[in-house]
């Protein structure tokens, strides 16, 4: 079985990607597993490391926007003030792109899906190379983000060669991916940036993408019916006072603790009812959570306003798969 190390050796990373292996690298949103962008060998390491379908894109990770301009067709004026807004950042936008970038890496569509993560670590290693990093999250397909390194370890020990330790992600969900169709901005998964933020900056009309249909061709990641998912069976609740009594089960609240579960079962997100802070939380809950070995794990829904709406959405996607 292959040996996993965890480091800070960015020459070591560099030189990992440069032969075409794999290497986990850490974003302000969750850690990423990457592969030389350019390099379809390299790209399809991803796909089986995960035992993701090749169907379901990636994103390409740049070090700043005038290295992405040679391999994206055509970027409308919307999608420019978005990144000067936003980039370095939680955003990822879907624009076409050139023929030069392999095909397996947005799987066979017209656009692709780029962004520039704000990491000081990433962007550093970015810098010394000569093409972009593909990189979805570095878990296995359809599981819990890692927003630490011990997360990834977890799930790819023996799969990859090198985490690349750059410490826990600031925040914690994945980016927002946003494109443009006609005089339309649609949000193709809401993420770390919210919608009231996005929409504040632009000057036309801001969708979310319906997703119905998109498990087997999604058009951008984070778009099938399940995902994010832990291995203990989890269910969502609208209203804590609703909390079904059952003793070996784990509940994720907002701010308040439930007094049908004794404390050490229970984890909250933000205890100051801050949600930048239960965002930052939620995945590490998750882990947390499962790795308690409960029956069933229980999570409440969160205000549907701002960062509220991406964690919703990822509840919605990790409950999915035990709805029967």
């Amino acid at each position: 079985m292959l040996k996993t190390k965890i480091g800070t050796d960015l020459h070591y990373a560099a030189q990992l990607l440069k032969k075409g292996e794999l290497v986990a690298i850490p974003t302000e949103t969750v850690y990423g597993l990457a592969a030389n962008g350019f390099d379809p060998i390299a790209v399809t390491k991803i796909f089986e490391a995960k035992k993701r379908p090749l169907s379901n894109p990636l994103i390409l990770h740049f070090s700043d926007f005038d290295s992405m301009r040679d391999y994206i067709k055509n970027i409308p004026k919307q999608a420019e003030k978005l990144a000067q807004k936003f980039w370095p950042g939680a955003m990822t936008l879907l624009l076409d792109k050139s023929n030069q970038i392999p095909n397996i890496v947005n799987s066979g569509q017209s656009r692709i899906a780029v962004r520039i993560p704000n990491h000081d670590l990433t962007l550093k290693l970015l810098r010394r190379l000569k093409f972009p990093l593909a990189a979805p999250s570095a878990n296995l397909y359809g599981r819990i983000s890692p927003t630490q390194s011990a997360h990834v370890k977890k799930q790819l020990a023996g799969r990859i060669p090198y985490i690349l330790d750059g410490g826990n992600c600031n925040i914690g969900l994945e980016s927002t991916i946003i494109g443009f169709e006609g005089d339309n901005a649609i949000i193709y998964r809401l993420g770390g940036i919210s919608i009231e933020d996005i929409e504040a900056c632009l000057t036309i009309k801001v969708r979310i993408h319906d997703h119905k249909g998109m498990d087997k061709n999604p058009e951008a990641s984070g778009m099938v019916n399940y995902h994010y998912a832990p291995q203990t069976p989890i269910h969502s609740i609208d209203d804590i006072l609703l909390f079904p009594r059952i003793k070996k089960s784990g509940f994720i609240g907002f701010n308040e603790l439930i007094s049908q579960l004794p404390e050490e079962n229970q984890f909250l997100l933000s205890p100051n009812k801050d949600l930048e802070e239960a965002s930052k939380n939620l995945y590490r809950a998750l882990h947390y959570m499962d790795d308690k070995k409960f029956e069933r794990l229980f999570i409440c829904k969160f205000p549907s306003t701002d960062l509220g709406k991406s964690i919703n959405d990822r509840i919605n996607k990790a409950v999915a798969k035990y709805k029967k």
